[in-house]
């Protein structure tokens, strides 16, 4: 069965933290250490998602993705988080491990360049782990690049470098 994508509704979101955990754990274990990556539990993880959701719905577009009526994977994306009105932020696409190179991250993908378009962002910026390679190469094979630009964050009690990519979009 092919993928469907919808905009997201207040009952999927303890779903979508139960997924979230799934795939941070199965694409960060190579590389952060088991005790970084138990917490949070996908409860609460749902729980993050519903709290957020409530303060950031208004700008904010969480799109899912089913295949044969089981969530498998979503993305988030709002304004851009160093204030250019002119420039949209990717916070996230997760898939659920065993949807992995089915063309669900691509079509997750597509759908948001292309909300963002429809926002009037001119160009996308995302933050990727950068021991990450697997999402770094998936990136740049649709087009992103690396600005140059760093930054470090904690999964868990582990500081973890991140870094910012940006791409121009669709028609601009």
């Amino acid at each position: 069965m092919t993928v469907t994508l919808r905009p997201a509704v207040v009952g999927d979101l303890v779903p979508v933290g139960a997924l979230h955990q799934r795939s941070r754990v199965a694409t960060y274990s190579s590389f952060l250490p088991p005790g970084a990556l138990a917490d949070p539990t996908p409860e609460a993880m749902g729980a993050y998602w519903v709290e957020r959701w409530t303060w950031e719905r208004d700008e904010h577009l969480m799109t899912v993705a089913e295949r044969d009526g089981r969530l498998v994977g979503f993305s988030y994306l709002g304004p851009d988080d160093a204030g250019d009105p002119a420039t949209g932020l990717l916070n996230a696409i997760h898939l659920d491990p065993a949807e992995r190179g089915r063309g669900t991250g691509r079509a997750l993908m597509a759908d948001a360049l292309d909300t963002m378009r429809g926002r009037g962002w001119r160009r996308a910026v995302l933050w990727v782990l950068e021991r990450n390679t697997g999402a770094r190469g998936f990136y740049e094979h649709g087009g992103w690049s690396w600005t140059g630009q760093t930054r470090d964050e904690r999964i868990g009690l582990v500081p973890v470098p991140q870094l910012r990519y940006a791409r121009r979009l669709p028609g601009h």
